[in-house]
């Protein structure tokens, strides 16, 4: 009796582990499946102002990443700034995203560290004097202004990938080598040392734009991003 009695209360509680286990798995195939369908809308809906749609899978892994940095607190804006690096360096590979009204504020030049390519970019670096570039997702900080006038500092969401990106002084700001001219008389744009330059001309609006805890995504192929995985 004792024996039948511990066989059914296994079977019981195991029954019902299998069935929380099945739900859960069950919710998280349908969440996951909510949000590529959201991510699909947003792309599909974006108001582009006459710039170019980002890639498509750059926007995507941009996307999901803001969505989870803004459910935990990590950042207040719904601004998200997506730089896709592999794109060449002599294309506007920079998009500034008011997700509220869902239109793209700015299309934009920036540059990438002067160890981490040519013209384009293909090796990344977390390390001091590296003058590479770090991928992965940040929390944009505050503004100062600094030997490159103003200047936005950068917090680096991603252990062992970007998280040193503040005590390397890995910042966006403006530089003169960020344009369509340099490109013309060089065959490529200028290169930083390890920070996400832009245009002089737009460094004010999008720096002001994008300021204190909005979500910024630096892409490569080569990233895998601890926040999607």
């Amino acid at each position: 009796m004792v024996a039948k009695f511990l066989f059914l209360s296994f079977f019981f509680f195991s029954s019902v582990t299998f069935y929380s286990n099945a739900t859960t798995f069950s919710h998280r195939i349908k969440s996951d499946l909510s949000l590529e369908n959201s991510v699909e809308m947003v792309y599909s809906g974006l108001k582009t102002n006459h710039y170019e749609l980002p890639k498509l899978e750059s926007f995507t892994q941009a996307l999901k990443g803001f969505y989870k940095l803004k459910e935990r607190g990590v950042i207040k804006k719904d601004i998200l700034t997506l730089i896709d690096f592999s794109l060449s360096s002599n294309m506007k590979r920079l998009w500034v995203i008011d997700l509220a009204s869902k239109t793209i504020l700015y299309q934009s030049l920036v540059a990438h560290g002067r160890n981490t390519g040519e013209e384009f970019a293909n090796s990344f670096s977390n390390a001091a004097q590296s003058f590479k570039s770090s991928l992965g997702f940040y929390a944009t900080g505050e503004v100062y202004n600094g030997k490159h006038g103003l200047s936005l500092r950068l917090d680096g969401l991603e252990k062992g990938i970007n998280d040193n990106a503040r005590n390397r002084g890995v910042v966006m700001h403006a530089a003169d080598y960020v344009s369509n001219s340099f490109v013309k008389n060089n065959r490529r744009l200028g290169r930083s040392q390890g920070c996400p330059a832009i245009p002089v001309g737009l460094s004010k609006d999008i720096i002001g734009a994008i300021k204190d805890k909005s979500c910024l995504f630096i892409y490569h192929p080569k990233l895998v991003s601890q926040l999607l995985s």
